[in-house]
């Protein structure tokens, strides 16, 4: 049996049309870092947040794998992709990435327990120790109705997409909705250190209501 991937199960949430569409996010737990300033920062409080995230979800992974924690429920599964809330003070998405809010996060199988977080805090900080695991979290999160359009090419390219996401959104009779941590949201199907920046894929996600 090959390994769960929520990519290919869950292929409308990540793999959308570079049309834009409605989609209805139900809710998903994560591990989550929530930090502020500018991402492409070296050594700067995003890079830490995401060596974080990556190590306490491949140590859930494996060590279910290992029977390391109660997990009736485990399967093989592929670890799902970063994702990331931006805000700033202004909503204004060209603002100094200075200025910058986020919440970075990787999905968790509904098998993956409390018990099995605390282990792998505890792995992270026997294994890496200059991490400060007290920054990451484990929580649900709800999105509920959102428009969203797979953005291909730089990161810094993506008002372009966002726009005709907005047009979108505005003949269909929606409005957005930023409430709680209901935010701008992007996943990132792509590897930024490995894949050239003009084939950058990126799900744009925007949370919405009818208008």
């Amino acid at each position: 049996m090959p390994p769960l991937d929520y990519k290919k199960q869950d292929r409308r949430l990540y793999l959308p049309s570079a049309s834009p569409a409605v989609v209805n996010v139900p809710e998903m737990q994560f591990f989550m870092v929530d930090g502020t300033g500018n991402p492409n920062a070296p050594d700067g409080e995003y890079s830490h947040a995401l060596e974080l995230l990556y190590t306490l979800s491949y140590a859930v992974r494996m060590g279910g794998k290992k029977g390391a924690f109660p997990a009736p429920d485990y399967l093989e599964y592929v670890v799902p992709p970063l994702e990331g809330l931006w805000w700033n003070s202004g909503q204004n998405p060209s603002a100094n990435k200075n200025t910058f809010r986020w919440t970075s996060m990787i999905r968790q199988p509904g098998f993956i327990t409390a018990e099995a977080f605390e282990y792998a805090r505890m792995n992270a900080m026997k294994k890496k120790p200059h991490l400060n695991v007290e920054m990451a979290r484990m929580a649900s999160f709800a999105e509920g109705l959102c428009v969203q359009c797979l953005h291909t090419g730089s990161y810094d390219d993506e008002p372009a997409t966002l726009a005709r996401m907005h047009v979108f959104m505005e003949q269909s009779g929606l409005r957005p909705d930023t409430l709680g941590m209901r935010t701008h949201h992007e996943i990132y199907l792509s590897d930024p250190r490995k894949t050239p920046a003009e084939r950058l894929k990126t799900v744009l996600r925007l949370p919405v209501l009818k208008a």
